[in-house]
């Protein structure tokens, strides 16, 4: 796994009842997922010249403790499958203090021609980097 997200919780980040809010949650996983990509080579420029995209097809997150206000947390990622035009990865959320998994993301997306407005093949090169970040992860959810 590789580090993808540094970050701290916010008081606007927390709900009535005192703990980060799911949209943060999810909104943390996000800026996560875009360096996850970035490292696979599918930076914003290459995205933008190529007229390329990605776009999430499935998510699920696990809430697995909570995180308050002044807590910091990282984000942990890896490849779970790589395919023709398709890309399934996992993200933990720790609290960098305690050591503990707050929550685990499982995503799919699908690489696409923005100008086609459909999915294509990814690019040789990205896939090798994918293919290299594959990672056994014991995920809480049958696939």
């Amino acid at each position: 796994m590789i580090e993808t997200y540094r970050g701290t919780v916010y008081p606007w980040h927390c709900d009535h009842m005192g703990h980060m809010n799911v949209m943060w949650y999810v909104g943390k996983f996000d800026e996560g997922t875009w360096n996850y990509f970035s490292g696979l080579g599918l930076t914003p420029a290459f995205l933008r010249a190529e007229h390329r995209g990605m776009a999430a097809l499935d998510q699920r997150v696990a809430y697995r403790r909570e995180l308050h206000a002044g807590d910091t947390v990282c984000i942990r990622s890896g490849s779970i499958e790589v395919r023709d035009k398709t890309l399934r990865f996992v993200h933990e959320m720790v609290n960098t203090e305690s050591g503990e998994i707050s929550a685990i993301t499982l995503l799919t997306a699908v690489f696409l021609d923005t100008r086609a407005r459909k999915s294509c093949p990814l690019p040789e090169s990205v896939r090798a980097r994918a293919e290299a970040a594959l990672v056994q992860y014991d995920l809480p959810w049958a696939l």
